[in-house]
């Protein structure tokens, strides 16, 4: 008999339990109210050390003042994320990484630290210990050429030429997911340049500074990928072996840049390289609102001759700045910020827990939220969705290159909840309308792009991160189906459809679904469910009854949920980790979705978060939480988003106390 269905399973309901979950909403809700920043929340989003080290080299590069002050809040602030064994990870609940070890720690030798200090030598010991330099990823040689720490040679070659194929070519810019177009592009200038940058004890192309760190510093000319008779001989003809082999050949005409077809070639590639970027800032300064391609922008076109004080360096920098977090744990950059994400998902977690949704303060999150739906015709989505309407919503303060599909349909469910008369208002229709027409052939919806799924391109020599494509993913399928089942339009059956037969088939044997965006299968799971809920697929279709007994099933023994980073390597551990508070909502929705309040994993769900809200302090109301669920990369890159342990845990608690109070 299935988990759900068992009779023993449900209990009376307990009063205590509702009391409490109506006691921790109300605190949640003061919480909330007391960290609104006028008009829109957004809490710090947290990533690894190697954001503010890149900073702390670009400053080195562009010759950048460093008032002390700072320099000591970075150095405590990278200090404090060092781990027991010398190193850094790429998430607090991670092991260590060789190459953002590496990349801290010239950082920290960059902001003055000498080599003997422990620190260091603790760092040090671990990157020998793991092969040593040897063994940084791509980005991190690139990182290390600019100071000529690594050779340039020991990079792959990424030619400018590339802006020039056109979009109906099967390889070009816009068929790369967007966040690796927006760093590319200015990549293809510098790795023209190939600059090298002067490190404390001078310039040089062969500079010794961390020689400490190689286990052969004689030999630092080493292969990034197998030739191309290699990678035939152990994995036969394929995409590997193409790019591979394309590689070879990109190598020899890099060396033909003295010749002249070649080198007006070139100089045609770099002024449209030049052209995509500049035209891809916005008046503020940010490049598609993430720190990268910020930072490979400002120094392409440094390298391309503008000055420091020239109009879109000097704007640049200043969106650089902005992205600074200062606190008594010291000076960190973040990747990226969250605004429009915050203040969607908090007004969620405001309306769910009942709070009046006509007050002022909420009234004023709705408007400033309206005001950044981006409505201007263009955009990189419109490369291959040319007739699709604007109207979406990105999930920075300014990005109107990148709007994407997982944050319109948050804002389309924040405003139907805040207002259901919005229904017929035309900035959720417009919404509505983008994020259909962003709809995958495959049924499904991606983040940024249509039909962006050409995962051979992982394939290419650069990528070591498996983050060129953005295919469409459950947990973004999810929320786009709870917004549209909201709305309820007969209009969108088709796509629905289309949406629903699409998660089936991408339905784990387990009975979850992957998280593309949230830690992990959990988040993915919880997500689809609410969905299938909203679009009225019942509890009896196998598809729902098998979601709901993998959550059962996985729930923790003190009544939480919780999973580790490392479900994206290993399906055996979907579902699997300490406990978390937003893990733990996630969890409790994805029940609540379709089990009565009484059923005691439900009531367990509770209890574990109203047992541990924090009752006094700064922090009273909200839930501690130090573990990384959010998503940049999987198996590469995660995040911490300082207000998902709150506002994920008061939807949840919200919808406990409406479906107990029938």
């Amino acid at each position: 008999m299935s988990t759900v269905q068992s009779g023993a399973a449900v209990q009376a309901a307990r009063p205590a339990v509702l009391e409490e979950a109506r006691r921790a909403c109300a605190a949640a809700q003061e919480y909330l109210l007391r960290t609104l920043r006028r008009d829109h929340w957004r809490a710090e989003l947290e990533s690894n050390a190697t954001i503010t080290a890149e900073y702390v080299m670009l400053q080195q590069m562009l010759g950048l003042p460093r008032p002390p002050e700072r320099t000591e809040g970075m150095v405590r602030y990278l200090s404090s994320r060092q781990k027991a064994d010398g190193s850094w990870g790429i998430a607090r609940n991670h092991a260590g990484d060789v190459s953002t070890t590496a990349e801290t720690y010239l950082a920290l030798r960059l902001l003055g630290l000498p080599v003997e200090d422990e620190r260091l030598r603790r760092a040090e010991r671990y990157v020998r210990a793991q092969g040593g330099l040897e063994r940084v990823r791509v980005f991190t040689r690139i990182n290390f050429a600019l100071f000529g720490l690594f050779p340039w040679e020991a990079v792959p070659e990424i030619p400018a030429e590339a802006i020039l194929l056109p979009a109906a070519s099967p390889v070009n810019i816009y068929r790369l997911s967007s966040w690796a177009r927006g760093t590319m592009v200015p990549l293809f200038i510098i790795f023209h340049h190939q600059p090298v940058f002067a490190l404390p004890n001078g310039r040089s192309r062969e500079n010794p500074w961390l020689d400490h760190l190689w286990l052969d510093p004689g030999n630092k000319n080493l292969p990034y990928r197998a030739s191309f008779a290699d990678t035939l001989r152990r994995e036969g003809p394929g995409w590997k072996a193409f790019f591979n082999g394309s590689d070879g050949l990109l190598q020899l005409y890099a060396r033909a840049q003295g010749l002249a077809p070649a080198r007006w070639l070139r100089r045609a590639a770099l002024r449209r390289c030049e052209q995509w970027v500049l035209q891809h800032q916005e008046t503020t300064g940010d490049w598609a609102g993430i720190f990268p391609p910020m930072l490979n922008g400002v120094l392409a076109l440094y390298l391309q001759g503008h000055a420091l004080d020239a109009d879109p360096v000097r704007r640049g920098l200043e969106a650089i700045e902005a992205f600074g977090w200062q606190d008594a744990e010291g000076f960190r950059v973040e990747a990226c910020q969250s605004p429009v994400w915050d203040s969607a998902l908090a007004l969620i977690g405001m309306v769910d827990s009942g709070h009046d949704p006509r007050d002022e303060r909420l009234a004023r999150v709705t408007r400033w939220i309206e005001s950044k739906q981006i409505t201007e015709e263009y955009g990189d989505w419109k490369v291959y969705n040319p007739r699709g309407p604007p109207g979406g919503w990105s999930f920075e303060y300014a990005n109107s290159w990148y709007p994407d599909v997982d944050d319109t349909a948050a804002v389309v469910l924040a405003l139907l909840k805040q207002d259901p008369a919005s229904r017929d208002r035309a900035v959720v229709r417009r919404g509505i309308d983008w994020m259909l027409s962003m709809q995958n052939r495959d049924g499904g919806w991606a983040a940024f792009d249509i039909d962006n799924d050409r995962e051979f391109l992982n394939q290419i020599p650069f990528s070591d991160m498996d983050s060129l494509c953005d295919p469409s993913s459950p947990d973004v399928a999810g929320r786009v189906l709870e917004a549209l089942g909201l709305l309820d339009d007969p209009r969108h059956q088709a796509a629905c459809r289309r949406g629903l037969e699409y998660l089936r088939r991408t339905q784990e044997p387990q009975g979850s679904w992957f998280g593309r965006w949230g830690v992990n299968y959990v988040y993915g799971t919880s997500n689809v469910l609410n969905g299938l809920a909203r679009m009225g697929v019942p509890a009896s279709d196998p598809m729902v009854a098998r979601a709901l007994d993998w959550l059962v099933s996985v729930q923790n023994a003190d009544g939480g949920f919780g999973e580790g980073l490392e479900s994206y390597s290993d399906k055996a551990l979907m579902g699997v980790g300490p406990s978390t508070a937003s893990q733990t909502a996630w969890g409790l929705m994805g029940l609540l979705a379709y089990l009565p309040p009484e059923h005691a994993a439900v009531e367990r769900g509770v209890a574990w978060l109203t047992e541990r809200q924090l009752r006094a302090g700064e922090a009273a109301g909200s839930w501690a939480e130090e573990e990384f669920t959010g998503t940049g990369f999987p198996r590469h890159f995660y995040l911490r988003y300082h207000l998902y342990r709150h506002y994920f845990p008061l939807m949840a608690l919200g919808r406990y106390c409406e479906r107990a109070r029938g």
